[in-house]
């Protein structure tokens, strides 16, 4: 699933007319282009989790990422704008090419864009520097 999809509950086939949430749809589709970039440059698999998370923090965003369909391979950012939280979580595969170093400095990079009020900018500009220290894979 990537940016900005919904899973349809109704049973119609339809996606939702309106996407409720912090992003408009520019936002969401150079996200979701970055998580492409993201996952082909690396060959690993990027997830990004906007939302309120439940505490422990932590906790809730591994629960989340143990759930994506790689977890190994994958790395999860969660941001809840609301909690002023942000967690980057990193499977075993993905953390032995990114590690927690360039993890701690990635996350530093989308603070500084959130608390300018640059969410979707943070993401994206998170999603490349992981990606790029990661490098071909």
């Amino acid at each position: 699933m990537t940016v900005g999809e919904q899973v349809d509950q109704t049973g119609t086939g339809t996606p939702p007319e309106v996407l409720d949430g912090p992003f408009s749809t520019r936002q969401l589709l150079r996200i979701d282009e970055a998580l492409r970039l993201a996952d082909q440059g690396s060959g690993l698999v990027f997830s990004v989790y906007v939302g309120g998370l439940d505490e422990p923090v932590r906790e809730h965003a591994e629960r989340l990422h143990r759930q994506l369909a790689e977890p190994d391979r994958s790395v999860l950012i969660a941001v809840s704008p609301n909690q002023r939280q942000l967690e980057v979580v990193t499977g075993k595969y993905a953390r032995k090419r990114i590690p927690d170093t360039y993890v701690k400095l990635a996350a530093l990079s989308m603070v500084a864009s959130f608390g300018g009020g640059d969410l979707a900018g943070g993401i994206i500009q998170g999603l490349d520097q992981l990606a790029s220290h990661a490098g071909r894979g």
